[in-house]
């Protein structure tokens, strides 16, 4: 196994007490706080269509990102060179940006380990032969065409990632982690008479490539292939007010978007959040509790330690309807006092940590989802979304159902087809009346953007009911 700050002194040839001088060189201005990101990444991404392998590509980044912080204001510069000099360059911009007259003494860091080890991978992703990559997309080509003759095109991506990264600070702290990351997506395009319809399925996470046996294959596969299958036989989507099911697992993307970017503790401490200011105050049904959590094994979302070197939690946002608080980062915790959460993240060390989410998701309820099916009259239940848009300060929202149903008597019936659901978060959770006893995390395939940076998160609930949403379709 790779030992993070070995890996770097020893490949870079950057002693401890270097990096203490470089932490003494952030701080020269007079700043408050400093850290250095090193980072060694190597990514590998194949591609299959139309049956063969249509690309393959491996890149490797590195870097280091310092960040000052004086107050409310952070000097930030990079380097894509990890040596003493090019480190140097950046803290002195860093600190120049970040320019006090505070008088800052000498730095010493101590070595640590993360406490968690929440995903073990023996063997770096990018070991691993090409040639069983291609099998594994052929597999799933083949599997997937094999579901219906409709089948028309299957397209087929693997990517997988080993990240090093190594986190000192003016606090004291080294500590690093090793990082690996897969993912597998599957596009499956059905043409019926020049009715052309797709499905999407894949999933993943931070496990080794041997991840991927024969039943996940064929999961994915025939999964993408039924999506798209189904959608040959749906019909438009009606439009109006009606009671809306969400099913379990990837759905959660909608709490993820509509809820979750605004419980991150930047836009609440700027006022620009929907929830600003309402901690201890009802925002939800007593049936929602909704948690963030990074410490879930192998999940996509989950970290042992964030990019500002803090151990991940299990954050409780919401709790049984009442606001309990916001996911933090370093920056907004020496702001407001708030404790660390461990949701510092970004996407490179080119990049400053922000508060963001890990694994986002709504706990179990006690009803059954048949039951809660049975309940509606007339309704949509959702069970697969696509794109979406939020604005976090009203916290409205608009979002496509890639799977949707009619929802008859009790009984699911038709599938739809050009749903988006249309409303607002905060005033969304307010009106969840049945929450189901299924929950359900997605298959580990999400991304998430903020401020033009993408870092790997995962989603989640049971099936839920919202007594009221308005439905985008084009049949009245």
């Amino acid at each position: 196994m790779i030992e993070p700050i070995k890996f770097f002194t020893d490949k870079f040839n950057i002693t401890i007490p270097q990096i203490e001088s470089l932490l003494g060189a952030a701080l020269s201005k007079g700043g408050e706080y400093a850290d250095l990101y090193f980072e060694h990444n190597v990514t590998n991404n194949l591609n299959l269509e139309e049956q063969i392998i249509k690309s393959a590509n491996r890149s490797v980044k590195q870097g280091v990102g310092v960040r000052v912080i004086s107050g409310e204001r952070t000097g930030f510069a990079y380097c894509d060179e990890i040596s003493v000099d090019a480190i140097r360059k950046a803290a002195v911009t860093a600190a120049h940006i970040a320019h006090t007259n505070a008088q800052v003494g000498a730095v010493n860091v101590s070595a640590e380990k993360a406490a968690q080890d929440l995903y073990p991978v023996a063997n770096p992703l990018g070991d691993q032969p090409l040639e069983r990559k291609i099998e594994l997309l052929n597999q799933i080509d083949r599997t997937a065409r094999n579901h219906d003759p409709r089948i028309r095109e299957v397209q087929a991506g693997v990517i997988d990632e080993f990240k090093v990264i190594l986190i000192a600070t003016s606090e004291g702290v080294l500590i690093g982690d090793v990082q690996p990351l897969v993912r597998m997506r599957v596009n499956c395009i059905a043409d019926d008479d020049g009715n052309l319809q797709s499905g999407v399925s894949g999933g993943g996470g931070r496990v080794g490539i041997d991840y991927f046996n024969d039943a996940i294959i064929e999961r994915y596969a025939t999964e993408s292939a039924r999506q798209a299958i189904v959608q040959l036989e749906a019909t438009d989507a009606p439009a109006g007010t009606m009671e809306v099911v969400l099913g379990s697992g990837w759905p959660g993307i909608l709490l993820h978007e509509a809820v979750g970017h605004g419980l991150e503790a930047d836009f609440n401490r700027k006022g620009t959040s929907a929830f600003s200011g309402l901690v201890g105050q009802k925002v939800a049904s007593e049936l929602c509790t909704v948690v963030d959590e990074g410490s879930i094994p192998n999940r996509r979302g989950s970290l042992n330690i964030d990019d500002e070197g803090n151990p991940t939690s299990r954050t409780v946002l919401i709790e049984n309807g009442i606001l309990r608080g916001y996911m933090q980062d370093k920056l907004s915790t020496r702001l407001t006092g708030a404790a660390l959460t461990g949701n510092g993240r970004r996407e490179s060390y080119r990049h400053l940590p922000m508060p963001r989410m890990t694994n986002t998701f709504m706990l179990n309820g006690e009803s059954a989802p048949e039951d809660i099916i049975k309940s509606v009259k007339r309704g949509l239940y959702a069970v697969q979304f696509g794109g979406g848009q939020v604005d976090i300060t009203s916290g409205k929202f608009v979002f496509s159902a890639s799977e949707a149903y009619l929802i008859e008597d009790g009984q699911v019936t038709a599938p739809v087809k050009g749903a988006t659901l249309i409303g607002n978060g905060p005033v969304s959770l307010t009106k969840v009346t049945a929450v189901a006893n299924d929950l359900a995390l997605d298959e580990g395939m999400g991304t998430c953007g903020k401020d033009g940076q993408a870092v790997p998160v995962g989603v989640g609930m049971p099936t839920i009911k919202i007594s009221e949403m308005t439905v985008g379709g084009t049949k009245g």
